[in-house]
Parts: structure tokens; C-alpha cells; sequence
């Protein structure tokens, strides 16, 4: 069985609609004005969370030591150090920008990536920790986070197999007692084609816990069909515009999209319930149009019935189509008007 976990009073697990983490990464621009009102957007568009990344360029990298030359991605020929420069949320801001979180009722929260970064977040009293993809093979940052005590979220993009049983060891062993792990393609953007959301209830059922979805996918189909194979988490990047530009801005949703997938996402979880056969109670007024038996003409007592005088139409009120061939030949037991649904005791 899955259990249930509390985020700052918040439930999460299957029996909860999910829970919808905007991501803002570094669509804030540079500005703490933005920053803010991506918090007031997320809020209003329905999310339960706001993530944050806590780093600075030279936590990251150092300068000089890797230019991004894929052609496919969306940085290249951006410098490894001068790309976190420009992404980084600035460690001042984050007070403000959870107490932003705080006036919504939203919670507020980040993705540590080195051990300063957890000191940092524990001052401000951070209520769980996500780690990113390219963190779950840092095993120190995952022994740090997990003596916290807190819930902890783990993505396990570019990660093998080993890798993410490793992290998930680690995690546990050094006190970690409730984790979330998001099926995660570190592409981005990613493609339907190579998110696999197959892999939800097989990784939930590996490792016997809840998983969800980190989803650089465009749209929301990819996380919304999540939620049907069991997802308790979606994780998308946030912006305001994704005309105003930003590192992640190309693959984040924008405040009309983000409140589909709030309400979407909600849709399909309620939509699942259980395995179920037979007349629901909602059904029960529907079953008057199903079809039944009826005098397509007047017949007098003693006259066979046959296909010209008997059909099979709506309403359900005569006797079921399945008696309809052994009616066929029989005579009538009394005067039947047209329009009459047919019982036994007219047989």
C-alpha cells in the first residue's frame, strides 16, 4: 500500500487530487517584480506549489568549462557558467518570494543543488525538498537533504536503473522516511515519444512509492493521461509569457494553461474511481431508453406476433430485446393496441 504524504498540511497520495507544482526555474528574468508575479499567477491559476533552484553559477560550474554546442538545444552555444548566471534565482529573494507564496495559501519550496543550498533552505524553514535530475547521482546532497527530515521529491531524468535505486537507497538509509519520485525525460522541450508514462505504475510498483510526473512536454495531454496511470505530482516549468523570453520560457506553460492543467488534471483523477461493472445509481433513470418490445400495430387476441406487428424500440418499458425471436409466432392472449409495450401476460 502507498501512504499518504503531508506537505506543509497538505495531503498528498492517490486517494488526493494531484498535486501541481509550477516550476518558475529562471523565467523570472532577473526580476524580483516578476518573480512575485509569477507566484500571484501560479496561485490564481489553481497550483498547490511553487518551486524555486537554489544555486549561483559558481555552485554550478566554474567559468570556462563547458559551451553547450548541441545543435538541438535550446542553449546552444551558451557557456555552461554564464547560462546559470543568468537562470539563478537570487538567494535574497527566496524569503520573499515564499512569504508571496505564503499569503496564497501556496507553498513554497526548491531544489537544492549542493549542500549550501540546504543550510540556506533550512533557515527558511523550507517544508520539503525536490531534487532535480541531474542531482540523483549526488550522493552527499542526497544525505544532506534526507537528515532534514523533511519529504523529499527526486526526479530520475538521465538516470539508469542502478542509479535510481542507488539514490533511493541513500535517501533512505540517511533518515529520508517519506519520498516522491517524478518519471522525468531530461530533453527540452521533451516529446510525447519519449515521456513513457508507462513507466509510472512500474516505478511506483518498484520501488513502492508514490510517483508523479516532472513533464518538459508542450501542453498538458502528457500530464494529464499521467494522472490516469497514477501520477500523485505534476511538475511543469511556469511563466508569465513565453513571448517575454527566459531560459526555460520555450517548454513552460503560461497562466491560461497552467489553470487547464490544474483543472484537467483534477478531472482525470476523479474520473478514475475504481473497477466497476453493472448499473451505477447515476444510471439508473438512463436505463428507461434502452430498447423493449412493442405491438408495431394494433393485434387482435388469437393473432400470431411476427416482424410486422412487433418491433424493438425505445423505451425500455416491454419486455427485452432478447425475447423478441422467441415472441416471433406466438399468439396474443388479448387485444393489443399499437404503441403498448409488450408483457408476459399479453403473450
Amino acid at each position: 500500500m502507498i501512504n499518504d504524504i503531508t506537505i506543509a498540511g497538505r495531503l498528498v497520495g492517490p486517494g488526493h487530487k494531484p498535486f501541481i507544482i509550477a516550476e518558475m526555474s529562471g523565467n523570472h528574468n532577473q526580476s524580483l517584480e516578476r518573480a512575485l508575479a509569477i507566484v500571484d499567477a501560479a496561485a490564481a491559476a489553481g497550483a498547490d506549489a511553487i518551486k524555486l533552484q537554489t544555486y549561483t553559477a559558481d555552485t554550478m560550474t566554474l567559468p570556462g568549462a563547458f559551451t553547450i554546442e548541441d545543435e538541438n538545444s535550446l542553449w546552444k552555444g551558451r557557456e555552461l557558467y554564464d547560462l546559470y548566471k543568468e537562470a539563478y534565482t537570487p538567494w535574497e529573494w527566496h524569503q520573499p518570494i515564499f512569504e508571496r507564496a505564503k499569503t496564497h495559501g501556496m507553498i513554497a519550496f526548491s531544489s537544492p543543488f549542493d549542500e549550501t543550498a540546504v543550510d540556506f533552505l533550512e533557515e527558511l524553514g523550507a517544508p520539503v525538498y525536490k531534487i532535480a535530475s541531474f542531482e540523483n547521482t549526488d550522493h552527499p546532497l542526497l544525505r544532506k537533504v534526507a537528515a532534514t527530515g523533511k519529504p523529499v521529491i527526486m526526479s530520475t531524468g538521465a538516470a539508469t536503473v542502478q542509479e535510481v535505486a542507488e539514490g533511493v537507497q541513500v535517501l533512505r538509509e540517511a533518515g529520508c522516511k517519506e519520498l516522491i519520485l517524478l518519471k522525468c525525460t531530461s530533453t527540452y522541450p521533451s516529446t510525447p515519444e519519449n515521456t513513457n508514462l508507462l513507466t509510472i505504475p512500474h516505478m511506483r510498483e518498484l520501488y513502492n512509492v508514490q510517483v508523479g510526473l516532472s513533464d518538459h512536454t508542450m501542453g498538458v495531454g502528457a500530464a494529464v493521461a499521467a494522472v490516469a496511470l497514477g501520477a500523485t505530482v505534476i511538475e511543469k516549468h511556469f511563466t508569465l509569457c513565453r513571448a517575454d523570453g527566459g531560459v526555460d520560457s520555450a517548454f513552460s506553460l503560461e497562466p491560461e494553461e497552467l489553470k487547464m492543467l490544474v483543472v484537467e488534471s483534477e478531472r482525470a483523477w476523479l474520473a478514475m474511481g475504481h473497477v466497476q461493472y453493472g448499473v451505477q445509481k447515476a444510471e439508473e433513470k438512463s436505463r428507461l431508453f434502452k430498447r423493449s418490445v412493442y405491438a408495431a400495430k394494433d393485434i387482435k387476441a388469437g393473432e400470431p406476433f411476427t416482424k410486422e406487428n412487433i418491433r424493438v424500440i425505445r423505451p425500455g418499458l416491454g419486455l427485452a430485446p432478447k425475447h423478441y425471436e422467441e415472441l416471433l409466432g406466438k399468439p396474443a392472449a388479448t387485444n393489443i393496441k399499437a404503441g403498448t409495450p409488450l408483457t408476459w401476460d399479453m403473450v
